[in-house]
């Protein structure tokens, strides 16, 4: 049986189980596609047991829409203009025909695609997605994927992609295998550098504005500031409030890295409400990692605070805007009801964009050490109390996330060398403090390789040491057909490649995990020669740190 729909209406249980014509053609039509209400329909059906249709063909204008779901049992024709948006619409078979539009939140999940898709208005609900699933796209050829935007996803969810990424061009998708999956157009403003690949999903989430700056005119979200506007300061050395005037507005694109460490990739911090003390923050607070919270007459670093339960790295943000206001002087100001500061121009102000009224800008950059609001403070002694405190507020805080696993940590440095001709060589003794390794003739170069891991991983965030740590080398002995020699190259002030300055201990340098140390070719030319090592300390290291392997490959390849 064929029924045919010709007016806007919600879907009716008379349609259930027929081939349905939407006929739009005089003009748009709405189907609402209500969420079933238990017990209105057969036993067993709850609100998101789904509608069913045979086949489906759209003429004219057609709108899908509602809280509810829709299956297509087999194919949809699009003869015409056909929008998705809320509803959760699935076509078990093949969809043909012109361009379908995802918009406002809407959900397409399609079996077979030979249709164009184009990705609408992004959803109101900041949690919400414009989201396209494709099951055989092995039998859908090359995707044509238009207008792609902030929190549109799209999933190849055949059971057998394991990864994605972008073509030479910077316009197409490709599988594991370098197949194309789809031709892609961005929205205006984006390219291939806003998205990131989550195994066989493409997605971008973009930072909603909302952070409420305390203004003289109450709480405002920061992208409603402009310059002149007088936001509430506070005087902390005379514990009073004061009003400082709005100069410069900014705004900047992030994207995240996420090869990189948490604090380095360019995630963005979520500080749950009530996080810091009751009502305070508010409501959560995004922030950038390096930006401060004010605690005591100083500023610290909210990367420093991460403790992965009340503030915590938001990794379901991919890409987002972020704001910057600068007050006259340097201050401390109130944003979600967290003291924090405003933007101090240390250099960086051209990687902001300003949009509004422009006014006169100082031509030197400021620094932390003269010009700060107050003292910036990364020592342990202050910030590890700190760290815990907030730490145990887990139980005030309602949506503090469950406590994850400890990292494994590993004592073993895994010392080995690698020649400049690209021989990896392993101790050949090995006694307390000492590593003996034989070099083969001719050596003029060798490279120290270890496990190497960041202070700040290993030991914690309120440690502000993110250099990646191998080993710290002491006395270097060489001893080959001429007799013993001492090689000090790495105890130089100018240092080669891949050891760390001047750490205050003298007669030690302490690699990066993968240091370069030459020799003088003088010394091992001929026969083979003995290197000694003496190891004054090694890590600990992750477990989970790969760092050894991956240098090892970049230096030998």
């Amino acid at each position: 049986m064929t029924t045919t729909i010709q007016s806007s209406s919600d879907w009716d249980t008379s349609y259930d189980n027929d081939d349905v014509t939407v006929d739009g053609t005089s003009s748009p039509i709405t189907v609402n596609i209500v969420a079933k209400d238990y017990g209105s329909w057969k036993e067993g059906d709850t609100e998101n047991s789904p509608f069913h249709s045979t086949t489906m063909t759209i003429i004219g204008t057609v709108t899908l829409t509602g809280d509810g779901y829709l299956n297509i049992n087999n194919d949809l024709t699009n003869n015409g203009s056909l929008t998705i948006e809320t509803t959760n619409f699935a076509i078990n078979g093949t969809l043909t025909g012109q361009t379908v539009t995802i918009a406002n939140g809407g959900s397409l999940t399609v079996a077979t695609l030979k249709a164009p898709v184009t990705f609408g208005a992004s959803p109101s609900n900041e949690t919400a997605y414009n989201t396209l699933t494709v099951t055989n796209y092995g039998a859908s050829g090359v995707l044509t994927l238009n207008n792609l935007s902030p929190r549109d996803k799209i999933v190849f969810d055949n059971g057998q992609t394991t990864s994605l990424q972008w073509g030479d061009d910077g316009k197409t998708i490709i599988d594991q295998n370098g197949t194309v999956l789809a031709n892609v157009t961005f929205a205006e403003g984006y390219n291939k550098d806003n998205y990131n690949f989550n195994g066989y999903t493409v997605t971008i989430t973009c930072f909603l504005a909302g952070s409420m700056i305390r203004t003289a005119n109450g709480d405002v979200a920061v992208e409603d500031i402009t310059i002149g506007d007088q936001v509430v300061a506070f005087d902390w050395k005379n514990n009073r409030n004061i009003l400082r005037s709005v100069v410069w507005v900014g705004t900047a694109r992030a994207v995240v890295q996420p090869h990189l460490a948490d604090d380095e990739a360019g995630w963005p911090v979520r500080v749950l409400k009530d996080a810091i003390a009751d009502g305070v923050p508010y409501k959560d607070m995004l922030i950038t990692a390096e930006h401060c919270l004010f605690f005591e007459d100083r500023f610290v670093p909210v990367r420093m605070l991460v403790n992965g339960r009340t503030i915590f790295y938001d990794k379901s943000i991919l890409s987002y805007d972020y704001y910057h206001v600068e007050t006259e002087l340097h201050s401390v100001i109130t944003a979600d009801g967290m003291q924090t500061e405003s933007y101090l121009d240390t250099g960086n102000r051209s990687s902001f964009r300003q949009d509004g009224k422009v006014t006169s800008l100082r031509s030197t950059a400021r620094s932390w050490q003269d010009d700060a609001g107050a003292p910036l403070c990364v020592d342990r002694s202050f910030v590890q109390p700190l760290f815990h405190v907030l730490e145990h507020r887990e139980k005030s805080v309602e949506q503090a996330l469950p406590a994850s696993e400890k990292a494994a940590l590993v004592h073993d440095a895994d010392l080995c060398l690698v020649t400049d001709k690209g021989a990896t060589l392993r101790p050949v003794r090995h006694r307390d403090e000492q590593y003996s390794f034989m070099l083969p003739s001719g050596t003029q170069s060798v490279r120290i390789l270890s496990r190497g891991s960041r202070p700040t991983d290993v030991i914690g965030p309120f440690v502000d040491d993110r250099r990646q740590m191998g080993v710290a080398v002491g006395e270097v002995r060489l001893v080959t057909a001429k007799g013993q020699q001492t090689v000090t190259t790495h105890l130089q002030e100018s240092k080669p490649e891949g050891w760390h300055a001047d750490m205050g201990w003298n007669g030690v340098a302490w690699t990066n995990g993968n240091a370069l140390l030459p020799l003088d070719a003088q010394q091992v030319e001929g026969d083979m020669a003995l290197i000694s090592l003496t190891i004054r300390a090694a890590g600990p290291y992750l477990a989970a740190d790969t760092t050894k392997q991956a240098v090892q490959a970049i230096s030998i390849a």
